[in-house]
């Protein structure tokens, strides 16, 4: 097997995300064959150097596994949280350690996926993929044409104008004074669609996110989750993983 950078290394046994694993690198969470190593640039042979991270030695899972998860409010999506709160593993019970594919906030539900596959990661995660996402927004107040038309232009959120989005007006209720929305981004900037939001004057009273790349969780009740078919693998992979994934 040809040598490797360290941080995809540590990506492909499923510890971090290959940018989350640069940062354990950095922070000397990792050594290599019993030496602490803080240099991004570092390879490593699997065959033949022993990697740990926090003292415990990693290695290359035989088997990849692909996780759809609907995800109920209330969960935090981290292997570990430090101040105890539940958290999106205590929900997917597999003897493989995953990690979540980006990020849903406490308060947010909806499509997460699990995997311990590096590569896969990245393909979700690297904004050059622009992996669609999909929203359903309930929002506080009557929203207008023109705001609607300024959420699928851009809008201003902190220092950046966010990318072209595609917005549709599900529902609107005066009697409660809240809009419904749907909206498509395929960026994945922190807490975006509550600021996006916000840019034109709405609160975000409930988000749910409803499908990644057009796979849906509507079929999943929150909390329940499944493995992805082979099919919907390689629909990011194009022509699939290289390696052999469960699918059940």
């Amino acid at each position: 097997m040809e040598e490797v950078r360290l941080q995809k290394y540590l990506a492909n046994c499923g510890i971090a995300s290959r940018r989350k694993a640069e940062e354990l690198i950095i922070n000397g969470k990792v050594s290599v064959n019993g030496k602490v190593v803080t240099e991004l640039g570092t390879k490593i042979n699997p065959k033949v150097d022993k990697v740990s991270y926090n003292g415990k030695e990693v290695r290359l899972e035989d088997e990849h596994v692909y996780i759809l998860l609907n995800k109920p409010i209330g969960y935090v999506t981290t292997a570990k949280d430090q101040f105890g709160r539940d958290s999106v593993m205590d929900l997917v019970k597999v003897k493989e350690r995953v990690v979540p594919v980006g990020r849903l906030d406490m308060y947010t539900s909806g499509a997460l996926i699990l995997t311990n596959d590096g590569d896969f990661v990245y393909q979700l995660t690297h904004p050059k993929h622009e992996v669609e996402k999909t929203y359903t927004v309930t929002i506080k107040g009557i929203v207008k044409n023109e705001e609607v038309e300024k959420l699928r232009k851009g809008v201003k959120i902190e220092d950046y104008i966010t990318k072209e989005a595609k917005v549709k007006i599900l529902k609107t209720d005066k009697e409660k004074n809240q809009s419904r929305l749907e909206i498509t981004i395929h960026e994945g900037k922190n807490r975006q669609i509550r600021k996006m939001c916000e840019a034109i004057g709405h609160k975000v009273l409930a988000l749910h996110r409803s499908k990644i790349a057009g796979i849906g969780v509507k079929e999943l009740g929150l909390g329940k989750w499944r493995y992805l078919s082979k099919e919907e693998v390689n629909m990011f992979f194009g022509t699939g993983s290289k390696n052999s994934f469960k699918q059940k």
